[in-house]
């Protein structure tokens, strides 16, 4: 079985675009700094990187699947340039209300079980809003919130070496 640790994109591995707007073409993506090391260590430990994520500018005509098809292609490909491997990546492309994919709902989840031996005991969510904890909570795994501490929820860090020190210790 697989270890998986199962990252939202926008926000953990690119800058979110403003608010109510969407990264729409690969000039308007960038990494958050530091990222690419996350990864790449994350690959060292033994886990399979997964991206889960909600691309609703779909639904709402703002960005083609061709154009986020380009955006993956090129994140990865430059990942890999620097040893930091994406093996999967699942979209929700749907409205909210329309699907049991877009997360806090756990469709994407079961997607990647369908293509995945996935260890649930030794896999992580991380997010960065409480729909993505939530999702991996109802999947069944630990799940982290990347940014400011939240009092109802219990993993929250603000950088990728605290996180990767507390998937180390859970690690087991």
């Amino acid at each position: 079985m697989d270890k998986i640790i199962f990252l939202d994109r926008d926000g953990i591995i690119n800058k979110k675009a403003e608010e109510h707007d969407y990264i729409k073409s690969w000039d308007e993506f960038e990494f958050i700094d530091g990222v690419a090391e996350f990864i790449r260590d994350l690959n060292i430990m033994g886990y399979k990187v997964i991206v889960v994520t909600n691309q609703r500018g779909i639904a709402l005509g703002k960005l083609s699947p061709y154009n986020l098809a380009n955006i993956h292609d090129k994140m990865k490909e430059s990942l890999k340039s620097k040893n930091a491997y994406i093996e999967d990546i699942f979209v929700c492309s749907h409205d909210i209300g329309e699907c049991s994919c877009r997360k806090p709902d756990i469709g994407l989840f079961l997607q990647a079980e369908e293509r995945h031996d996935i260890d649930k005991s030794k896999s992580f969510m991380i997010g960065d809003n409480e729909s993505d904890i939530l999702a991996g909570m109802r999947y069944g795994i630990k799940s982290i919130l990347f940014g400011k501490k939240k009092d109802n929820l219990l993993y929250c860090y603000d950088n990728f070496i605290d996180i990767l020190n507390f998937i180390s210790r859970h690690n087991k």
